[in-house]
């Protein structure tokens, strides 16, 4: 008989935390990007922090997806640490009132939770419909759960055995504490646990001063998670606010823990009903430790900044600066760091592409040094990028996301096939120049100068369509590749004429000056590439590559001597 109510116990617990995750997934994934905004304008003071804070949470029902979107922010320097403080107090706070509301005996409405959840995700045309359909089946599950939680429990409740186990466990408040905290740690979820205490306070398995000491520990546990999973072992300011957090919560409950029993008394008084008696203990905690700590979080921040100095970390250009691995399990934000890492790679590339060309034009050999470094950084960048996107994909993405993924694979494959043509060609090309001290005749120079400019403000327009996927520059990053396919065919037939005049100049340059071309042009395909997806979203494609194709087979007609 135990044995089938400890099975029945832990299916119950385990429904629960599905059901959390459903609810937290389907808020991230239907409004994830635009909860980052909000988040980001809400930090102009403590007060309007905390309440961001508890807004969030209150949607999310994860107190560490707050904190995860809070410290992206403050490694990125967009938020101070007092604010930051203030958006953990209120996550605090906003993680407590879905058990509020779930104290009230509503299960009769799963159910309807089951419908309204399964007939938008069936029938949702949109990605955000579908996800707000993931919500509703997760909230019928949590309390389906519940309603499981609390049958499994009835029929044990006259067992005197399991009875005097549970007195015994919980006779110690200290244990208790320790008890809350180890589970919450385990289960990831102090919604879980608070619920789970509450199922045992209504059955009457515990005495109310040791639910409100298992309370204090679960509040204790959800902020260890944080610091063990969450911050970078290589820069100890990024456990300020994971610690700070804790701190506030271990400190709260140094000062109530010797007040228990008055507080059960008072709370009992107010409340017969145990189980919302418990979720009332349980959201006074965090209101008071709000106050308590919203005035001082100044003296707190300067005392960590102090302990946990932030660590400078040298220069190393291969070493990514945007993936984050915590944002793996919230799909936007994972994509989010992906491209923006993305650009920190074609920012080198376009770095190599500019120093290849001067180092060309000005033969300065340490350029060229520079530029091979620097394709080592880029490979490493792209290499890391696509391990990163690869661990997003194994999880659930709805049909946006996946595209997504495979768009920023595709610009990072290209990024670094751009760089190679440079390190391989146009290096080799530009030490050939330098160790035979040949020079370009004013106008060859001239006119690879030129293709050189538009070629790297082609790469200029290509981040931009990457990032806003806006049609019109797509367009026009197409229309500069057929453009720039005629300049190459017409500087290509003015080098000609110089050869034919007998320049000498020209003749010993004549290799180097047509390669050059070509690289660049093999560079502006890659470039282009970005613009495929996003004209093959709005359907523009086929026509596209068949004008394309035309302009192409036009220029070649009028250039006649370069075929």
């Amino acid at each position: 008989m135990g044995s089938i109510v400890l099975l029945d116990l832990m299916g119950g617990v385990a429904l629960l935390l599905w059901g959390l995750h459903m609810v937290h997934s389907g808020i991230l994934r239907a409004f994830g990007p635009d909860l980052r905004r909000f988040l980001s304008k809400a930090l102009h003071n403590r007060f309007a922090a905390f309440g961001a804070g508890l807004g969030l949470t209150a949607l999310l029902q994860s107190s560490t997806a707050t904190g995860l979107i809070t410290s992206s922010f403050a490694a990125e320097g967009l938020v101070s640490l007092v604010p930051a403080l203030a958006i953990m107090l209120g996550a605090n706070v906003g993680t407590t009132l879905i058990v509020q509301v779930l104290s009230f005996n509503i299960s009769a409405v799963a159910p309807i939770f089951f419908i309204i959840g399964l007939t938008a995700f069936r029938a949702g045309a949109r990605s955000r419909i579908k996800d707000i359909g993931r919500v509703f089946i997760g909230l019928g599950l949590m309390l389906l759960a519940l309603h499981i939680l609390l049958n499994t429990l009835a029929p044990a409740e006259n067992a005197p055995g399991m009875r005097m186990l549970m007195g015994t466990i919980t006779s110690d408040p200290v244990l208790c504490i320790v008890l809350g905290a180890i589970v919450t740690w385990a289960v990831h979820s102090s919604v879980a646990t608070v619920l789970l205490i509450m199922s045992l306070a209504y059955s009457q398995f515990i005495e109310l001063p040791a639910a409100f000491a298992l309370v204090l520990g679960a509040n204790v546990g959800s902020a260890i998670n944080p610091i063990v999973e969450g911050a970078r072992r290589d820069d100890p300011a990024s456990y300020r606010l994971p610690v700070g957090n804790l701190l506030n919560r271990l400190v709260g409950v140094l000062l109530i823990a010797p007040f228990l029993h008055p507080a059960a008394t008072m709370f009992e008084s107010w409340q017969p009903d145990l189980a919302k008696a418990t979720a009332g203990f349980h959201i006074a905690f965090n209101i008071v430790t709000a106050i308590l700590f919203i005035g001082l979080l100044d003296g707190v921040a300067r005392l960590l900044e102090r302990f946990l100095p932030k660590k400078v970390l040298e220069a190393d250009p291969s070493r990514p600066r945007y993936l984050d691995t915590n944002a793996l399990e919230t799909p936007s934000l994972a994509l989010a760091d992906a491209a923006r890492e993305t650009l920190h790679m074609g920012d080198l590339v376009e770095t190599m592409l500019r120093n290849v060309m001067a180092a060309m034009m000005t033969n300065d050999r340490s350029l060229v040094d520079k530029v091979s470094r620097m394709d080592n950084s880029v490979d490493a960048l792209d290499e890391a990028i696509k391990l990163y996107v690869t661990k997003l994909t194994r999880g659930s993405l709805d049909e946006r996301e996946g595209h997504r993924a495979m768009e920023i694979i595709a610009f990072a494959i290209n990024l670094e096939h751009m760089g190679d043509i440079i390190d391989k060609n146009l290096s080799e090309l530009a030490t050939k120049k330098i160790k035979r001290r040949f020079q370009f005749s004013p106008e060859g120079a001239t006119e690879l100068s030129t293709f050189h400019k538009r070629t790297v403000d082609s790469l200029r327009i290509a981040f931009g369509v990457f990032m806003s996927g806006d049609v019109n520059e797509a367009r026009r990053l197409l229309a500069e590749k057929v453009s720039l396919r005629n300049l190459e065919l017409a500087a290509t037939e003015r080098h000609l004429e110089r050869l034919r005049e007998g320049r000498p100049e020209t003749i010993e340059t004549t290799s180097l000056h047509l390669d050059v071309l070509r690289d660049l042009r093999r560079i502006h395909s890659h470039i282009c590439s970005v613009a495929y997806p996003v004209l093959d979203a709005a359907g523009e494609l086929p026509a596209l590559r068949q004008n394309e194709t035309d302009l192409i087979g036009i220029s070649a007609s009028a250039h006649p001597s370069t075929r």
